[in-house]
């Protein structure tokens, strides 16, 4: 356990491929969390996921994406085929779409309504993430004219995005709805909702998890400029954020996404909110068994930024190496992670109300300590996973193991940095008790001396009063005070 890599995979899983032992074997080479693309799903294929995933590990978290409010182009007329080619400077209309109208070489539908009226002359529309490039020169009410700025190839469907304009989108689509309320029945603990421009669209989706009373954790991927320009009331709102580098490199220059994505990741850090790196981490997997140079760079870059987990889509969900990109991340983790001299704990930063929080305290105390004593490990137990959450955004170097009582609470931890969570049946605690199953758990994996000292964070007053203490005890001392308890 001491090799024990901590930062998260997340990989992403189709259901044509769903098998016991391809979920067995992902999760043999490091996967943590499962993901789920709606977008790419039928929610019977979704169901066939989570049964699967479950009936292999229940303890294996499973998050779904929403497609959020996107933009895209309609379905092509089936009489001009399956693509539109168009040269420099050919001219366009395009209009919003009330239902089922068909593009052709004259009129491009888009499924937005209101689209006309939201885009200004001027402003450029990039279709299928920048392969194709409009720019506005002219508008009516009824449409507006564009032009296109280079030779390009139209095709049903393809996403378009609209840098600098914000366009009146609902927060959450019919299709959203539907899998929502499909993740709420089928024990699913992380909702990644698209496209997250606002506060506003984080509500939408609570609203409908407190209708149905759900523990679902919403992550905010953040994807176009509007997210960004919110970003600190969004993080806030978010329980955690996902860089989604796609969509956002269409929307931004190339060379400001790795500042971009650093900013993101530090704010989260202070905010003590995991945080997600994702889109072609090693996209060259999806069809070639190792990676390359640039790719392998990517995936370091994120890890020295600290982030609590990085993201596999294609590579996972459809490639034909997929247990091998994850064993790839993996590997890439344990040896960037050996760095100690940069990964150094981060107690003394500016953490967002770190100073009005008995468990941040108490988490920054119990991280310091295992830095200047020779601890081997941290152990806590938590109801709702704060008191885990907390001690991972000091991102110290020890692991930190979690005894839950609750199987959600487990779940949420597995995306934590460093945190290895554990589950015990809470009808037999006490006080003390959860140490020596953390201990059991260490034990099966690395062993410990009876002088191994334990920072060991927890509650007087049982799991629902919070954490209340730090101590620093070694394996003799927790031992002979657990039979004592016993005895008693």
């Amino acid at each position: 356990m001491s090799n024990t890599k901590k930062t998260k995979i997340v990989a992403t899983m189709s259901d044509f491929r769903c098998t016991e032992e391809f979920v067995r074997s992902l999760a043999a080479a490091g996967m943590d969390v499962v993901r789920i693309n709606s977008a790419h799903v039928t929610e019977e294929g979704a169901t066939r996921i989570v049964e699967i995933v479950h009936k292999v590990n229940p303890a294996i978290p499973i998050m779904i994406d929403t497609k959020g409010p996107e933009i895209r182009v309609t379905n092509i007329a089936p009489e001009l085929g399956e693509r539109l080619e168009f040269k420099a400077g050919d001219r366009v209309a395009v209009r919003g779409s009330e239902g089922a109208d068909l593009t052709t070489r004259e009129v491009v539908f888009m499924n937005v309504p209101g689209i006309v009226r939201d885009i200004p002359v001027g402003a450029r529309m990039l279709i299928a993430d920048g392969e194709v490039e409009l720019r506005v020169v002219d508008k009516s009410e009824r449409e507006l004219l564009c032009e296109f700025v280079g030779d390009g190839a139209l095709r049903s469907r393809k996403s378009v995005n609209v840098p600098g304009v914000s366009i009146d989108l609902p927060s959450v689509t019919a299709k959203d709805r539907r899998f929502i309320e499909w993740a709420i029945a089928h024990d699913v603990d992380f909702i990644a909702h698209s496209f997250v421009r606002s506060v506003r669209d984080l509500q939408a989706v609570q609203q409908i998890l407190d209708t149905h009373g759900s523990p679902i954790k919403i992550i905010s991927k953040i994807e176009n400029q509007e997210g960004l320009d919110n970003i600190d009331e969004i993080i806030e709102a978010s329980y955690g954020i996902m860089v989604a580098r796609g969509d956002l490199g269409v929307e931004l220059p190339a060379e400001a996404i790795p500042n971009t994505q650093r900013r993101i990741v530090e704010k989260c850090i202070a905010a003590k909110r995991p945080v997600i790196i994702a889109t072609q981490m090693l996209y060259s997997m999806v069809r070639n068994p190792r990676p390359t140079r640039a790719e392998v760079s990517d995936v370091a870059s994120a890890i020295y930024e600290r982030v609590d987990a990085i993201m596999l889509s294609d590579e996972t969900a459809m490639g034909d190496y997929p247990v091998e990109a994850v064993e790839t991340m993996a590997r890439i983790a344990r040896e960037i992670e050996r760095d100690e001299a940069h990964f150094k704990p981060m107690v003394d930063m500016d953490m967002v109300s770190v100073n009005h929080e008995v468990t941040a305290q108490l988490a920054r105390s119990a991280v310091r300590a295992s830095t200047n004593l020779p601890i081997r490990y941290v152990v806590l137990d938590t109801k709702t996973g704060r008191t885990g959450r907390y001690l991972a955004a000091f991102r110290g170097q020890k692991t930190v193991v979690a005894v839950c009582y609750q199987l959600h609470a487990q779940r949420i931890l597995a995306l934590s940095y460093g945190v290895v969570p554990i589950l015990r049946n809470q009808e037999l605690s006490d006080r003390y008790h959860f140490l020596i199953d953390a201990m059991e758990v260490i034990e099966q994996k690395d062993h410990l001396d009876e002088k191994d000292l334990l920072a060991i964070v927890g509650g007087s007053f049982g799991p629902d009063g919070g954490a209340s203490y730090v101590e620093i005890a070694d394996v003799r001392r927790i031992r002979e005070r657990n039979e004592q308890s016993c005895c008693k």
